[in-house]
């Protein structure tokens, strides 16, 4: 079952002309359906972080480094959303409410790699179920270029239910460039996807828009 980027064009257009206007920029959502795809079977189960063709303006993947000393410095001055350190893990462990919303609020978290042990310890139990377990880094890591590769980027799960729901573009986001997005995230899942099980269905919509269906 293949797409052409022209027939998703037209869906995202579509989308667009049946949602009404709301006070607050919308997100492109894509939402697909596998069947004959055995969830017993943990290779079917997948947690993966895509690199889309096109950003999200305005609503790009927020990023959480966990560092200490020269490393904490270098995540705040190329401007990672939030930079912890040993103390603030140390909060999380007195306050579970602090470590939840830290789990639900960021979407990827870097973190100093002799810190990882600690942070297994006390955010494990939150990033874990969530597929968040931070990549480790180093000071020698370019990480200007790794934060601005993870805000371009989402994250691809399928876990519990045969299906995926993802962003792929926000309203202000030219057609073309969400169909792109678009046709990315479903050449991605059809090369992880194996015979038997296959893409059922896939649909777009905006985020109180109806969905479009394109496969």
């Amino acid at each position: 079952m293949s797409i052409q980027l022209s027939e998703i064009v037209k869906a995202v257009k579509e989308a667009r002309q049946r949602t009404k206007k709301r006070n607050f920029k919308q997100t492109f959502e894509l939402i697909v359906a596998f069947e004959g795809l055995n969830l017993k079977d943990p290779a079917n189960r997948i947690n993966e972080i895509l690199v889309l063709p096109n950003p999200l303006k305005g609503k790009e993947a927020k990023i959480c480094v966990i560092s200490e000393g020269d490393l904490a410095l270098k995540a705040r001055d190329v401007k990672a959303d939030l930079v912890l350190g040993k103390a603030d893990l140390q909060k999380c462990q007195a306050d579970k409410k602090f470590a939840k919303k830290l789990a639900n609020t960021y979407d990827f978290f870097l973190a100093q790699a002799d810190l990882m042990p600690m942070i297994g310890r006390i955010l494990g139990p939150y990033l874990g179920p969530r597929g968040k377990m931070p990549s480790p880094i180093t000071l020698s890591v370019d990480l200007a270029s790794l934060i601005n590769r993870y805000r371009n980027s989402i994250r691809i799960k399928i876990r519990n239910n045969p299906e995926v729901q993802c962003k792929i573009g926000t309203e202000s986001m030219e057609d073309e460039k969400v169909a792109e997005n678009t046709k990315a995230v479903l050449d991605f899942l059809k090369e992880k996807i194996k015979h038997p099980a296959r893409i059922k269905s896939a649909y777009i919509k905006l985020t109180m828009g109806p969905p479009i269906r394109i496969l």
